[in-house]
């Protein structure tokens, strides 16, 4: 999968099921944690109706592409979203591995992911 595999299947995705319905609000603060907490919350706008049913194969593809040093930011972001909330060992496994060593402009995005793909994991 390449990177623009991934938006074509995001896209795709997106068209055929819908967009997850969803509410969210904003945190004004001077807080980078609470910053970086607002754009994580926004980046759920990316989830489709059954992003839990993606197969494992593309799941693993995505945690590929989170290594990739010439993947675009805003790529990374959708692929950590997406793979936070699937609830496999594959997408956690990624998560974790990426969490290793992230992206630094990612840092915190990458943390809440894997957070969150830990819940939908217990």
């Amino acid at each position: 999968m390449t990177e623009g595999d991934f938006w074509d299947f995001l896209e795709n995705a997106t068209k055929i099921n819908g967009r997850v319905a969803q509410m969210s609000g904003y945190v004004d603060s001077p807080d980078k944690t609470v910053q970086n907490a607002n754009v994580y919350i926004g980046g759920h706008s990316v989830l489709f109706n059954g992003h839990e049913n993606i197969k494992t194969t593309a799941v693993m593809e995505m945690g590929h592409l989170l290594l990739d040093m010439y993947v675009s930011k805003a790529a990374k972001e959708a692929i950590l979203m997406t793979l936070a909330h699937h609830p496999s060992k594959e997408a956690l496994s990624a998560l974790k591995r990426y969490n290793l060593d992230p992206d630094e402009s990612l840092r915190y995005f990458a943390q809440f992911a894997l957070e969150e793909c830990e819940w939908w994991n217990e």
